[in-house]
């Protein structure tokens, strides 16, 4: 299927609502041919020099017009596709267009591992002292809290790449483990540091029954 498509370097997961300000005339374009003809748009994540895979926009709402064209919209992220094809020009127009393939997407999460990303997210917050609003748990998912967990542009990248819910919450669970193993032993470091130089209390020892 060929689509239109807005490269950046930015990953967005489906469910998502993007907000985006549109300046360049190539997008100006784009934008009114979505809402003239209610057509969807992709965008493809440029990283290490590539385009790859991406994600599928369907524009809800321009929310301001500017008096030089320039816009404000609200787009919902859809499907996930790999790139088959890119042109920087589709056809006549200004903005770039490409043949994507949409991927297969198999909900096959379970309960379990759902409840121990959650639970993992929560401790993570805790440890950084965050605050952490609660999560309906019938409707989490791994693309719920993705954006904030500290994952890299190449790890979410990953992430969109992977077509069954119960990998990416396996590889959120990797991720969200090593990072609380990591902030814990900072933590054990900053109290070891901030004990320096401060009179501390040690436990005596009984050698009374020690022999070497």
């Amino acid at each position: 299927m060929k689509i239109p498509l807005f490269p950046l370097q930015s990953v967005f997961f489906p469910g998502e609502r993007i907000p985006l300000h549109i300046f360049e005339e190539r997008y100006k374009q784009l934008i009114h041919d979505c809402r003239e003809e209610a057509i969807a748009f992709g965008i493809p994540v440029y990283i290490e020099g590539t385009l790859a895979y991406g994600t599928e926009m369907k524009l809800e709402e321009i929310m301001n017009t500017y008096d030089n064209g320039e816009m404000d919209v609200i787009c919902t992220a859809k499907r996930v596709f790999k790139v088959l094809t890119f042109d920087n020009q589709m056809g006549e127009k200004l903005y770039a267009g490409g043949i994507v393939e949409f991927l297969d997407n198999e909900d096959d999460g379970t309960k379990a591992q759902r409840e121990t990303v959650l639970s993992l997210i929560e401790e993570l917050y805790a440890l950084m002292n965050v605050p952490f609003s609660a999560v309906s748990f019938p409707t989490f998912n791994s693309y719920t809290l993705v954006h904030k967990i500290g994952l890299s542009i190449v790890q979410e990248h990953e992430l969109l790449q992977m077509t069954h819910e119960s990998e990416r919450l396996s590889y959120l669970r990797a991720h969200l483990k090593t990072t609380i193993s990591v902030l814990q032993e900072v933590n054990r470091t900053k109290k070891i540091i901030d004990m320096n130089g401060h009179f501390r209390n040690f436990d005596p020892l009984d050698f009374e029954d020690f022999k070497l």
